[in-house]
């Protein structure tokens, strides 16, 4: 059976067709975050531990952290900080080291940069996930020797010199490809875990029956695990977190073993929750003057103030049960309970009275 050993100094994330999926929190990450990204240029971390922190309670396994800041501040001052090649290999050891400050969960290094790349991996304690190599002939002669060197499993992206294809065929072809070539170095296929490609759903009506199918495939022929960019396949769609919380079991269940994803819900901020006292008093409802913000979200249906786990570990929790990856669904149970619950039974637990 096909495992994926990913660690830390002192827990151990295992990727498998028999294993609970394997959630890869992605909010380390600059690329989109400006907030985040001018923290950095100061050297705040505090946000990234924040981020690791809220992920890992939230039920991630791994925590990805991406090192692609632009520190456009810098940048005019010295023009060497133009260069990604300059600027990520130190942030990503500061990165690495400020996430193994706050926390244990293994890591995965994530970078297009081959020197952010190795800086990652000389930081990261026990056994990290490499993000990522592709089929290109350059990524994969840089990549693969600190693949081997390091002795850590990586991500394989199904796209190759001749970019991303539609047709699935292909991507198989290029996956097929890496896997021969990591084979070339010494590194065992159970140390692949394959990208397909999720395609936007909105834009190729194919991209969740192609997956499915691929999934099948790099399972079954190749034996390696898999991941994947969760959100792609709802991107530019209403209710994006519907189209996600159905595709993520789908998924799952045609061989998919892991995904890079948000695994937080996403807190109410000021703006909103005053936004929505607005609408519901313009409504003439009168709204306790004693009544808190966390109250006020969970009264009227905002979510909460807090970070909390998002729907899509509530349904990736649900697969793991249903395809007995999650025996006698203890992780379900305990997902679902409520504070004070009792151990047994939880809220349905519970006898009522009568009189």
């Amino acid at each position: 059976m096909t495992r994926t050993i990913i660690e830390s100094a002192t827990q151990t994330a295992i990727m498998g067709f028999d294993q609970p999926f394997t959630v890869i929190g992605e909010r380390i990450n600059p690329t989109g975050r400006k907030i985040l990204n001018e923290e950095l240029e100061r050297g705040d971390f505090s946000r990234v531990q924040a981020d690791a922190l809220a992920q890992v309670a939230a039920g991630a396994t791994v925590l990805d952290i991406n090192s692609g800041a632009v520190f456009s501040n810098k940048m005019a001052e010295d023009p060497r900080y133009a260069d990604n090649n300059f600027v990520e290999p130190e942030l990503m050891r500061q990165l690495v080291e400020k996430v193994q400050e706050v926390t244990d969960c293994p890591l995965c290094i994530d970078s297009s940069v081959p020197g952010a790349l190795e800086a990652g991996l000389a930081a990261a304690k026990g056994r990290p996930l490499l993000n990522s190599v592709t089929g290109e002939e350059e990524r994969l002669e840089v990549v693969l020797p600190l693949v081997k060197k390091y002795n850590v499993p990586v991500v394989a992206i199904s796209n190759d010199d001749t970019g991303i294809s539609e047709d699935p065929e292909v991507r198989f072809a290029v996956a097929k490809k890496i896997v021969e070539r990591a084979a070339d170095f010494g590194i065992p296929a159970h140390d692949i875990v394959v990208d397909p490609l999720v395609m936007p759903v909105g834009a190729m009506g194919t991209a969740g029956l192609q997956v499915f199918e691929l999934n099948h495939r790099l399972r079954n022929e190749l034996g390696v695990n898999t991941t994947c960019g969760a959100s792609n396949i709802s991107f530019g769609l209403p209710n994006r977190h519907g189209i996600n919380n159905a595709f993520l079991p789908m998924a799952m269940a045609t061989g998919m073993t892991s995904a890079i994803m948000n695994p937080v819900a996403i807190p109410v901020g000021p703006k909103k929750l005053a936004e929505k006292r607005a609408e519901i008093e313009a409504k003439g409802i009168i709204i306790p003057a004693d009544m808190d913000d966390e109250t006020f979200c969970q009264t009227f249906g905002l979510g909460s103030t807090k970070p909390r786990a998002g729907k899509e570990m509530e349904a990736i929790r649900a697969a793991n049960f249903l395809t007995n990856n999650d025996e006698g669904g203890a992780a379900w149970i305990k997902f679902n309970k409520a504070p004070g619950d009792d151990a047994a039974g939880g809220r349905g637990g519970r006898r009522r009275r009568r009189g």
